[in-house]
């Protein structure tokens, strides 16, 4: 699942007019550089919520034929149900099995492939070394297990995960963030996690998307 629903205010005036999602990157949608990627990585059905002019996304994406993946849609036409929300809003769409949730406004060249989660676990996160905007992290990472305090260094949530269904089974549909779900199963040591240390960025400013335009362009 690609998350798309995002109104991106920090990105505007560039948002204004295009979803976030959509935005050029060195030639290209920055959502297509995740689609490409997890082609790439064998995925053959994609979900991609949708809510701030998610036609332009429909149309712009279509049923993924081009790429060789089917691609469903979540609409959230009422508006954004926040990043949990928008979640379990998808369930029907991704069925019973662990899924892969990615951002859509982050750049990667992290290596799909190597995602896995332990039958036992609930969510396992990828996490990146703190950019300047997350000096502080998000979550510390003792072994492979993801904690909220502790002794260590606290690092970055990258923005990609993988989530067994029966995280959301408590949950309700409506608005509602993931955070708190997910530091509730990290109490329960129900959450893993890995550190990757290569090329990452949280696409959520114009200057930090010209930034990338001009890394990728070289």
């Amino acid at each position: 699942m690609i998350l798309a629903a995002g109104r991106g205010e920090r990105m505007r005036p560039l948002t204004d007019c295009t979803p976030k999602p959509l935005l050029p990157v060195a030639g290209q949608a920055l959502i297509e550089y995740h689609i490409e990627a997890l082609v790439k990585a064998g995925f053959k059905e994609l979900v991609i919520n949708y809510a701030y002019l998610g036609e332009q996304i429909v149309a712009a994406l279509g049923n993924g034929q081009r790429w060789g993946i089917n691609i469903l849609y979540s609409p959230e036409l009422a508006g954004a149900l926040e990043t949990g929300g928008g979640i379990f809003n998808a369930l029907p769409l991704l069925g019973d099995a662990p899924f892969v949730v990615i951002n859509g406004d982050i750049w990667t060249d992290y290596d799909l492939t190597h995602l896995t989660i332990s039958k036992h676990k609930l969510a396992h996160l990828l996490l990146v070394d703190n950019p300047e905007h997350n000096s502080d992290g998000d979550f510390l990472l003792s072994n492979d297990r993801l904690c909220r305090e502790g002794a260590g260094k606290r690092l970055t949530y990258s923005g990609i995960s993988v989530y067994q269904p029966a995280l959301f089974a408590e949950c309700k549909p409506g608005a509602f963030p993931l955070a708190p779900i997910l530091k509730t199963a990290m109490a329960q040591g129900r959450v893993s996690g890995e550190h990757y240390t290569g090329k990452w960025v949280d696409v959520g400013t114009p200057q930090r998307l010209e930034e990338l335009n001009r890394a990728l362009a070289v």
